[in-house]
C-alpha cells in the first residue's frame, strides 16, 4: 500500500500482529521499565501488584478499547477524530494532541539521558555512573546530579534521540512504526527475559522477589488502599498510553478486520508482562545491593540513573548488565516516543493536510523549544519554576495528573452519556459474532472509571503522592 498522500488516507498497519507489536510498543516504555518498579515498591509490593493487574483488566481494558474504537471508527487523527464522534466534543481533540505534545517533549530530554549512560556502559565506563562528582563548590554529588546541572551534553543527546524518532516517523506507518516494531519489541522481550533471569539469581535477591509479587496485608488499611489504587490508576495511563492519543491515531490505522476486544487484550497482556518482569529485574536487584532495604527502593526517579548504576556496579559482569539494561530501556523509550510523536504528526496532517514531512518539521520545532526548557530547567535556568516545580516536572504533572485524567473523563462522558456505548459495540462488533466483555464495559465506562479519573484528579490534594 503506498504512503504518498498528502494525509496518508487509508493507511494501515500492513499484518494484526504488526499493530499490536506496535500498539504494545507504544504502552511499554518508562512507565514500565522505570515508574512501574518504584511505585510497586513504595505501596507494598505485591499488594500494589494485584491492584494494578485488577485495574488494568477492568479500567485498563475499558479505556484503550474506546480509544481504539473511537480511531478506526472515524479513520481520523485525534483533532477530527472527536469532531466526527460528536461535534461539541471536539475540543477532546486538541487535548489529545497537546498532551503527547507535551509528554514528548520531556520523553526526549530523559531518553536522551538514557541514551547517555547506554553509551557509557557500551564503552566500559559505566562504574562513573555509580560515582560521587565533586561540584565547582567542593562538595560530593551523584554522577546524575551534576550530569543534569550542565546544559552541553544533555542537549546533544536530547536532539540525537529526538532524531532517532524523527527517522522511523519519516519512514511512514508501514515502512517505519510496524517495521520497526518487529524488530524492537521481539528484542525488547528476549532482553528483559534474560536479565530478569540473572537478576532473580543473585544472592538476597528472593527476598526482594517475595516482597515484589506477594501481597502483605499485616499493614493493610482504608488509607493505603485509597493511595494504592490512585498511584495504580495514575501508573496505567502511563503503561497503556491512555488519554495521550496515541491509541486514537493507531486505531485509525487498525484493520477492519481484525478482532478490536482479542487485540486489546493481547496488548494488555503483553504490556503487563513487561511490566512484571521489569520488576523482577530492578526491586531483586535492588534488594541484592542494599541487604534487603525497603528504604533504597523508594528513591524515585534516582533509582533508575542513581541506584543502580551503584547496583550494577556491585554485580558479577555489572558492566555488561548494565548495558544490556541501558539497551533495554532505550528501546522501551524509543517505542513508546515514536507513538507519541506520529500521535501529534498524523494529527496536523489529517487537520492542515500537510505532508508528513511538512507536519514533522513543525513538530521537531516544538519539541525542541519546550524540550529546551527541560534541559534547562536544570542547569542554567534551575531557579525558574512553575509553581515551585522545574519545568520538566511541571510538564510531568500537568499532563498526567490533570490533562489525561480529564481527558479520560470527559471521553467516559461522551460515549457513555452522549453517544451511548453502542457507539464503541457497533465498531467492537464490526465482523465479530460477540463482544464477551459487553457487559463489563458499560458498567466501567459510565461509572467506575468517571469514578477513577475523579480520584485522580483529587488524589494530589489530599495526599503525598
Amino acid at each position: 500500500m503506498k504512503e504518498t498522500t498528502t494525509t496518508e488516507k487509508g493507511v494501515k498497519f500492513g499484518s494484526r500482529l504488526g499493530f499490536i507489536l506496535a500498539a504494545a510498543g507504544s504502552a511499554v516504555g518508562l512507565g514500565n521499565i522505570w515508574r512501574f518498579p518504584y511505585l510497586a515498591a513504595k505501596y507494598g509490593g505485591g499488594f500494589f501488584l494485584l491492584v494494578y493487574i485488577i485495574l488494568a483488566v477492568t479500567f485498563g481494558f475499558t479505556l484503550m478499547l474506546t480509544e481504539m474504537a473511537i480511531g478506526r471508527r472515524t479513520g481520523k487523527g485525534v483533532l477530527g477524530a472527536y469532531r466526527e464522534v460528536n461535534s461539541k466534543f471536539a475540543f477532546l481533540g486538541w487535548g489529545a494532541a497537546i498532551i503527547p505534545g507535551l509528554v514528548l517533549s520531556y520523553y526526549c530530554v530523559i531518553g536522551g539521558w538514557v541514551l547517555k549512560y547506554t553509551t557509557m556502559f557500551f564503552t566500559g565506563s559505566g562504574g562513573a555512573a555509580a560515582e560521587n562528582v565533586i561540584t565547582e563548590a567542593g562538595s560530593e554529588t551523584p554522577f546524575f546530579l551534576d550530569y543534569i546541572s550542565h546544559s552541553a551534553s544533555p542537549t546533544i543527546f536530547f536532539v540525537i534521540y529526538m532524531l532517532l524518532n524523527v527517522v522511523v516517523i519519516l519512514l511512514g506507518v508501514q515502512k517505519g512504526i510496524e517495521k520497526i516494531s518487529k524488530v524492537l519489541m521481539p528484542a525488547l522481550v528476549l532482553l528483559i527475559l534474560g536479565i530478569s533471569i540473572y537478576t532473580t539469581t543473585l544472592d538476597g535477591a528472593l527476598d526482594g522477589v517475595a516482597y515484589y509479587l506477594l501481597p502483605n496485608f499485616d499493614d493493610f488499611t482504608a488509607e493505603k488502599l485509597f493511595k494504592t489504587i490512585a498511584a495504580a490508576s495514575s501508573q496505567l495511563f502511563y503503561s497503556m498510553s491512555i488519554s495521550m492519543g496515541i491509541l486514537v491515531t493507531y486505531g485509525s490505522y487498525m484493520r477492519k478486520e481484525d478482532s478490536l476486544e482479542s487485540s486489546v487484550r493481547q496488548i494488555e497482556i503483553f504490556d503487563t508482562g513487561v511490566v512484571l518482569l521489569a520488576g523482577l529485574i530492578i526491586v531483586p536487584s535492588v534488594f541484592a545491593f542494599s541487604g534487603g532495604d525497603h528504604g533504597s527502593l523508594n528513591a524515585g526517579p534516582g533509582l533508575m540513573f542513581i541506584t543502580l548504576p551503584k547496583v550494577f556496579e556491585s554485580m558479577p559482569a555489572g558492566n555488561f548488565i548494565g548495558a544490556a539494561f541501558f539497551v533495554l530501556v532505550s528501546l522501551a523509550a524509543l517505542t513508546s516516543s515514536i507513538s507519541l510523536m506520529e500521535t501529534v504528526v498524523f494529527a496536523i496532517m489529517d487537520k492542515f493536510r500537510l505532508s508528513r514531512v511538512k507536519s514533522c518539521i513543525i513538530v521537531v520545532i516544538i519539541t525542541l523549544a519546550l524540550g529546551m526548557l527541560s534541559v534547562l530547567g536544570y542547569s542554567d535556568w534551575s531557579d525558574v519554576t512553575l509553581f515551585g516545580m522545574q519545568f520538566l516536572d511541571f510538564f510531568d504533572f500537568i499532563t498526567n495528573s490533570v490533562m489525561m485524567p480529564i481527558l479520560a473523563l470527559l471521553t467516559c462522558i461522551l460515549v457513555g452519556y452522549v453517544v451511548k456505548t453502542k457507539y464503541v459495540e457497533e465498531e467492537v462488533l464490526h465482523g465479530e459474532k460477540k463482544f464477551s466483555a459487553r457487559g463489563v464495559y458499560r458498567i466501567m465506562i459510565r461509572f467506575v472509571c468517571p469514578v477513577f479519573m475523579v480520584i485522580i484528579l483529587l488524589t494530589p490534594f489530599f495526599t503525598d503522592i
